[in-house]
């Protein structure tokens, strides 16, 4: 389900979706704040371009959006139903939680983005 050769492990290892070989990005940590989006521009190993066009991963806006909305709920239920947090402690909560994820949420929006166009392959090393 994680091994290689799944969508699931190129998402959450950040790794090159098409052979799963090294890191999309020159920083693996999210964290650093200056490299959050500094990419190399294809993958050393299959030669893959990472930026398939100009503006590529705007398209990633859309799945940073929904993965937003993803964290606020589960904030929300987590701080009110579960933690019995009110309506005030548990909206401030959310926004809390939006910054400190802030990071790791665009990263994992441009990997699930990449991800939809290009996919694994397996006999990669026979096509270069």
């Amino acid at each position: 389900m994680f091994g290689k050769g799944s969508k699931l492990n190129s998402i959450f290892t950040g790794s090159c979706p098409k052979c799963h070989e090294e890191s999309m990005y020159l920083d693996k940590n999210p964290y650093h704040l200056s490299s959050i989006f500094k990419m190399h521009e294809t993958c050393s190993h299959c030669q893959t371009r990472y930026k398939i066009e100009p503006s590529f991963f705007f398209g990633a806006m859309y799945v940073s959006y929904g993965l937003g909305i993803a964290f606020s709920v589960a904030a929300f239920i987590i701080s009110h139903v579960f933690l019995g947090y009110n309506l005030k402690i548990a909206f401030i909560s959310i926004g809390g939680t939006l910054v400190l994820f802030m990071p790791l949420i665009m990263r994992l929006s441009r990997n699930i983005w990449i991800n939809i166009f290009i996919h694994y392959d397996k006999d990669w090393k026979e096509k270069i």
